[in-house]
Formats: structure tokens, sequence, C-alpha cells
């Protein structure tokens, strides 16, 4: 079967074969038609397999008749990363169609997306956040829409938009159609399924299960060896492009940071990151500009570069799922792939749930030559700050105690209030008032 039985239109076949697609995948092969028939569709895929593809092509097949310039297809995603790759396939799969998307998301400034609103679109994709303060703003006019889309909808649940997404319902015409995929169904996103779709379609392929072409390793470490592990694998290891998972986004800067020092060409991605620079990483990490990159789970389904050739699950996720849709980056696009997992003694749970889920036991396995045997170093010892120069208490007039007392707010109690029950002594060495200032301070934070 190839994509030309679909018969699309001639501008959108021309853009498919212009962008090199023949064949098409399960998921688009069992999704496409009913889609065009303009039934409501509950999509089950795993990551990587071409849903993207699934639903665009036939929103673009129905967009190609009836008005234009007004918004007529939605699709919200949980990350800008997933919002910005569903962008560019609507540009890619629709380039000579004469139809406009445009991203909407938060972390960015608004103003160019009004404009874009302005000026006219058919297909926006947007996180739940930012959509929401457009509608609230009254910059985005969804009364004609005909199509809505959740994607990765089991994230979004997962990322605590679940309430987002039943207020922008309410915001969009209740005659649609609307499609949701998952790569998961967890009850909350089963119930969410049954209210918002209309007799619908179930397309699943495959199981929630790792591709075939990744093969799988764990390796038992303590924490504190991780990184000396991790730089010793990627030393004997023949890689094209890794991505290493963290679960902080601290860790992932740190990590990053180390990497790039020992003298790898490395970048990370977090959410503490602005736009610009998370764009900056995940475009050097495709065109071969930075060989590894670093990322929290928020690039777990946003990252779409097909030659990663190894997953490092440095800190090991919370759920079997979390897993699989790390471990779908690599093997992709029928090549092979190579998913380390780096476990210590408190994983062990996590470890056999995982194995479970899989069905299957994980290769156990150790390094060469690698000293295990290296003790943790003593935090009291690595973090502990030099204790501080005590000093000769200073020697003040009476009249300047009395000025002192006088004057500072923080120290006396004001008329006719309680006294606070607290002795307030500053540490030794520091100046009068210190105690109080400190209260201050902690007061103001917690307002």
């Amino acid at each position: 079967m190839e994509f030309q039985t679909f018969n699309f239109h001639p501008a959108i076949s021309a853009s498919i074969k212009e962008a090199g697609y023949v064949t098409p995948t399960p998921i688009q092969k069992d999704a496409i038609p009913t889609v065009l028939l303009g039934r409501d569709v509950m999509g089950l895929a795993q990551t990587g397999t071409g849903k993207t593809a699934a639903f665009a092509l036939p929103i673009l097949q129905r967009l190609m008749g009836g008005a234009r310039g007004r918004v007529r297809a939605l699709v919200v995603a949980p990350t800008r990363e997933l919002a910005e790759q569903i962008h560019e396939s609507f540009g890619t799969l629709g380039r000579q169609t004469g139809l406009k998307s445009v991203t909407v998301y938060g972390g960015v400034n608004v103003n160019p997306q009004i404009q874009k609103l302005k000026n006219g679109v058919e297909i926006v994709v947007a996180c739940p956040g930012r959509l929401l303060d457009h509608i609230a703003q009254g910059t985005i006019d969804l009364s004609h829409l005909e199509v809505l889309v959740l994607d990765e909808a089991d994230q979004m649940f997962d990322m605590g938009f679940l309430p987002d997404i039943r207020r922008i319902l309410k915001q969009i015409p209740a005659k649609r159609q609307t499609l949701l995929f998952s790569a998961t169904m967890p009850p909350d996103i089963n119930k969410l399924a049954s209210d918002i779709l209309t007799d619908p379609v179930t397309v699943k392929v495959g199981n929630t299960a790792p591709p075939v072409t990744v093969s799988h390793a764990i390796y038992p470490v303590e924490q504190h060896l991780k990184t000396p592990l991790l730089l010793e694998l990627l030393q004997h290891t023949d890689t094209e492009s890794v991505l290493v998972f963290t679960r902080t986004k601290h860790r992932a800067k740190r990590l990053g940071e180390q990497l790039e020092k020992a003298g790898y060409k490395a970048a990370s991605l977090q959410g503490n990151l602005s736009q610009n620079r998370r764009q900056a990483a995940l475009d050097g990490f495709r065109d071969g500009t930075y060989q590894i990159l670093v990322a929290t789970d928020i690039a777990a389904r946003g990252i779409d570069v097909s030659q990663i050739s190894h997953v490092v699950n440095y800190d090991i996720p919370d759920t079997p799922e979390a897993y699989v849709h790390r471990i779908g980056r690599t093997g992709r696009a029928a090549k092979t792939g190579d998913a380390f997992t780096m476990v210590s003694s408190e994983d062990t749970v996590m470890v056999r749930t995982i194995e479970k889920k899989l069905g299957a036991p994980l290769e156990r396995r150790t390094v060469d030559n690698f000293d295990y045997s290296i003790q943790a170093p003593k935090k009291d010892a690595e973090f502990a700050r030099p204790p501080r120069e005590q000093r000769p208490p200073r020697k003040q007039t009476d009249a300047k105690k009395g000025a002192v007392g006088s004057i500072n707010p923080f120290k006396a109690e004001h008329p006719g209030s309680k006294p606070s029950g607290r002795p307030q002594t500053a540490r030794p060495g520091a100046p009068a008032g210190h105690a109080a200032k400190v209260i201050f301070n902690s007061s103001r934070r917690g307002k």
C-alpha cells in the first residue's frame, strides 16, 4: 500500500512525494481512512510510529475546501518541543497547499503569536496554558473550529493539564471532529475519551513496548559513580548521537557542563532554559553540532531525531511507560539503537516493574577495568564551608548604642505589639540587627 491510495488533493500528494513519504506506517494505514470519513478516533500507538502524519494529512485534506484565514483545526500538545515538531510536519506535508499553521506556547513573546493570528491561519498547534491566555484575552477565535486533536494525552495528564483541557473544551464548538492520541490508556484518559469522543473508532497499533530495533542493558552502579561510568561508556562505545535522561533540571544542567569539560560536544535541555536556548539545543542536536543532549523528561516525546544511536537513563524513570517513551527516541526509522540504564540499589523495585511490563528480564552489564569500589565522598567534607573567623566585639559609646537602639526598626517591638517570644541573637561576627533582618526576609519570602 502506498500514500497515493488515499487519493489526497494533488497539492498534498505533491508535498508527500517531496517529503519522501512512500509507504504509510501501520498507524497511518489504519487511522487515515477513518479520519478522512470525519469520524472521531481514539489512537493508541507508541512513540515514533508516525501518528503525527496520521492526523495531519487528513486535516490538510479537509481544510483544502472551505474558508481560509480562520482557525479551523486545533492541535493541543503537552510541550513546546512537540508543538514545534507538529507544526513543522504541517509545514512539510502542506507545503504546496497554501494552508497556514502557527504555534502557540508560553516562554516566548506573545505579540508575534497575536500578529500571526490576526493575519489569519487555518491551523493552531498549542500548549494548554498559553492557549487559555489567548482565549481569555480574546486574541484567538475558535468559533469556526472543525477539528480538535489532543496529542500525547497521557503525558498531558501526567503534567497536570487535564483541568486546562476541560476548560479549553468549554470554549470550542460542540459539533466538531475530535481525535485523541495517547501511548497509554490510564483510567483518567479513558474517562476523558468517553466524555469528549462521539462514537469513536479505536485504532491501536502494537503494544506499549519498546521498538524491537532497540537493545537494552542495565548497569548497576552507585549514585556517586554514575558520571565516571557514563564517561567510561562513552569512551568505549561507538556512538553517533546520544540522548541522556536525568530526573531533575539541576542534574541535567550540571551533567551537561561536566560532559563539556570532558571534551564532548554536549548541551542540556531542561525547563529553566528560555525557549530560544531550548530550540538552539534541539537544533544543534539535530544537525550534529552537539553529539550529546542531556534532558529531563520534558524532551521524552518532543524530539524527532532519527539518528539517535543511544539513549542513556542516567536516572531510572518513575514509571514503565516513561521508560518506553524515553528509549523510543532511538531505534527509529528502521535503524537499530541501544538503551543503557544506570541503576543504584534503591531502584530495584522499579527495575522489576519495568521488566514485568516488558515481559522479559533486562541484561545486567558491568564495565571492565572500572573501579566500582570507590567510596562516596563525605557530604560534610565536600560541601561544608570553612568556619567563620571570630572577630572581637566592637566597642561602642553609650551615645552610639542609644542611637543604634533608637533607629533600628527590626530590633524594637512596635508600640502595643506582643513580644515575639523568640530571642533574636545575631551569630558571632554578624553585624547588629542581622538576626532580625533574616526573620524579616523570611516572612517576605512566605508571602
